[in-house]
């Protein structure tokens, strides 16, 4: 039996694997990989031993800063990042959950001052369980990961 990959490998870049199914697009976003120049190839709904189901985004000739790397456990906590150079990995990026992040999502909130001012918006992270929680600095409306919408 041979082996194939499901999602071709990159020569130099960052690959983000272990994704939860259907967040792909959203740290795609997040990362504002629309706006770069470099290859992303994306696999959704891919079969995992450890997830049942996973995403997965390579991203040739970026690397992700660790800021970056830690703004994508907000959606993938259980996600890995890994740098690759001439095909190998060389580095396993750590991560953590940042405490906030800043001009990243738009308040749920359409009484904010974010809406009515040009200000930038900041939010504060709570994790409860497997339970991610966004506060807004300037309303308090706290909301769930999953409602956040990311600016674009």
């Amino acid at each position: 039996m041979t082996k194939t990959l499901a999602v071709a490998a990159i020569k130099n870049g960052t690959v983000i694997d272990h994704i939860r199914p259907g967040q792909a697009l959203r740290i795609i976003h997040l990362l504002r990989l629309l706006k770069d120049k470099h290859r992303v190839t994306v696999g959704l709904n891919l079969p995992s031993k450890s997830m049942g189901l996973k995403d997965l985004i390579k991203v040739e000739k970026r690397l992700l800063s660790n800021d970056e790397a830690n703004e994508v456990v907000i959606f993938a906590p259980e996600a890995t990042i890994n740098i690759v150079e001439n095909f190998e990995v060389t580095q396993k990026k750590s991560t953590r959950l940042p405490v906030s992040i800043a001009n990243v999502f738009a308040c749920l909130n359409i009484s904010c001052i974010t809406h009515h001012e040009p200000i930038e918006n900041l939010f504060y992270i709570e994790e409860r369980g497997k339970q991610m929680r966004l506060t807004c600095h300037y309303c308090e409306k706290t909301f769930d990961r999953d409602q956040a919408k990311v600016k674009i």
